[in-house]
């Protein structure tokens, strides 16, 4: 049965899920490079001592991080509930009504273009192997072993954003003082870059655009706080 539909389209799936982890993942490290370059770009326009420049941007990394944790865990604790619940639906029809599952299948393989004898043993076949896998997967795109997991999505999300948090974090701190911005800067805006060139052939878009967006939107945000940290700085002395 490899070359059937009911194949195809979970082979399909699965890699659907491994690019969208893959895209999460971009996107949380370019939310790291984001938060953070802005936090220590903001405290270095008003102050010269590494001491509170390091710890704003620490502070911003262990913060991000774990709130993109919590926050991926709740949204995919909540997905998988929702999958879990549509399953426990699909075995209560599948045993209360098996004639008429039966036959939903057969007409979900016969509007995807089988013909209606071919559609009625394909869906027969894979009742007989696995009824309730084949309607999830046919009916819902679910793969009753391969649920999403919270933690996986939590750790990883945390991960992400420690990731892209540590290249402005490293590049405000290591170089002279004189040149703390105007690296982190160029470090920043080259990472944009690529990251978003990344998300953008991921999701099949256009990536010069997607690159220049992001480009543009993070210098707006180094700009913003570069000059609200000077401003304050300058009041505070």
């Amino acid at each position: 049965m490899a070359d059937t539909p009911h194949a195809g389209e979970a082979h399909g799936a699965r890699l659907g899920q491994r690019l969208n982890w893959l895209r999460a993942g971009v996107l949380g490290a370019n939310d790291g490079i984001v938060s953070v370059a802005a936090l220590v770009v903001g405290v270095a326009g008003a102050t010269d001592e590494i001491g509170p420049i390091l710890t704003a941007g620490i502070a911003g990394l262990v913060g991000g991080a774990i709130s993109m944790a919590l926050g991926e865990y709740v949204s995919v604790s909540s997905q998988r509930d929702s999958e879990r619940a549509l399953i426990a639906k699909e075995s209560r029809e599948l045993a209360e009504l098996p004639e008429e599952e039966l036959e939903e299948l057969t007409q979900l393989y016969r509007d995807r273009g089988l013909t209606d004898a071919t559609a009625r043993q394909v869906a027969a076949e894979l009742t007989a192997h696995d009824a309730l896998s084949a309607h999830l997967e046919v009916e819902l795109g679910i793969d009753q072993d391969d649920l999403v997991n919270p933690w996986h999505a939590a750790i990883s999300s945390a991960i992400a954003f420690t990731l892209g948090a540590l290249l402005p974090l490293l590049a405000i701190v290591l170089p002279p003082p004189e040149w703390r911005v105007p690296v982190t800067f160029v470090a920043v805006l080259v990472a944009l870059a690529i990251t978003g060139t990344v998300s953008a052939h991921l999701g099949g878009s256009g990536k010069s655009r997607a690159a220049v967006r992001l480009v543009i939107g993070g210098a707006l945000a180094l700009i913003a706080t570069w000059v609200v940290g000077t401003l304050l700085g300058t009041t505070v002395a």
